[in-house]
């Protein structure tokens, strides 16, 4: 009897560690495609990853940069990609309209004061309205937030400037320094040293476009097929991606791993992190000022016409908590 029971208890312990070791390796692997890898607001996959939130639900985030919101929607429309981050509305939007397999599954960014304009020192341009029509504007790439700005610049600034697109913070400050390029664009804390260091000059922040202000204007987008197929992995990125923005913006170590990773100074990322990225501007609950982001995408030409009600349905997805 008593050997019955030392055999029965180690064939229970044997079933409980191979519960374990199942449950170990039933993590889920998603891949995400972010533009702009290394801003601040783009970071809780990254940094969610890195500190196991994620592996907390099971799951596993593969991510990969990207140039901007239209090399990450061609991710996400192909299916290379589960899910798309940074990536602007208004050409989301666009790409849903046209029967791409885009939803949107969170709001990712509020506002657009985290986004600025910039010259050289030496630039005879003060403000955007000292750029006449032989000087050039920066963009990342077409349908992006900052793409969305360059041309509210133009439309409701009246901003003369040549928009170009010109891909990353990085390429775009080697564009302006070498000439190429008159008004750079960037995100925090990148080129914040370069200013501080007086190589470069701001002209101009995505705040300055009134319609803009209180306006969702980047989003996580999902890929529709995956979002049915893989929808308690997502639902759990959903919880996951929530609890690593409130990490972010409690924890000073999210500060400096993001500091190290991007090799800045933390007081450098800490200080841009409260002027330009407030926590409410990472808001995940809701579309803010949805019937504005619909008209300025067809004000700036982005759709022929409005989406309906319907369709905006069938796009946003946002899960409540």
């Amino acid at each position: 009897m008593k050997q019955h029971r030392t055999l029965a208890g180690m064939l229970g312990i044997a079933g409980v560690l191979a519960l374990g070791m199942a449950s170990a390796h039933a993590e889920d692997t998603l891949k995400i495609v972010i533009g702009q890898i290394n801003n601040w607001e783009n970071q809780a996959p990254t940094l969610g990853e890195a500190a196991g939130i994620f592996k907390k639900y099971n799951l596993k985030i593969e991510a990969t940069g990207t140039q901007g919101a239209g090399e990450t929607l061609q991710g996400v429309i192909s299916g290379s990609a589960d899910l798309g981050a940074g990536v602007g509305v208004a050409g989301a939007m666009r790409a849903f309209s046209k029967g791409a397999p885009v939803r949107i599954l969170l709001p990712a960014f509020t506002g657009t004061g985290d986004l600025y304009w910039y010259v050289k020192a030496d630039s005879p341009i003060k403000t955007l309205k000292d750029a006449t029509d032989s000087n050039t504007i920066a963009y990342s790439t077409s349908g992006s937030s900052s793409n969305n700005i360059v041309l509210a610049f133009v439309n409701e600034l009246g901003a003369k400037a040549k928009p170009t697109k010109t891909g990353g913070p990085a390429a775009t400050l080697t564009a302006v320094m070498s000439g190429q390029v008159d008004i750079g664009w960037a995100a925090p804390p990148f080129g914040l040293q370069e200013m501080k260091d007086g190589k470069i000059r701001m002209v101009a922040r995505g705040s300055d476009v009134p319609s803009l202000k209180g306006q969702t204007v980047r989003s996580i987008i999902v890929n529709a097929d995956a979002l049915k197929t893989k929808k308690d992995a997502i639902m759990r990125f959903v919880k996951a991606y929530r609890e690593t923005v409130d990490w972010m913006y409690s924890d000073p170590k999210a500060l400096q791993m993001y500091a190290e990773k991007i090799k800045r100074p933390v007081e450098l990322v800490t200080d841009s992190a409260k002027r330009f990225q407030p926590k409410e501007a990472l808001q995940t609950d809701e579309m803010k000022d949805l019937d504005g982001a619909v008209r300025d995408a067809v004000k700036l030409k982005f759709l022929e016409k409005p989406l309906t009600k319907e369709q905006l349905a069938e796009f946003i997805q946002i899960p409540k908590r």
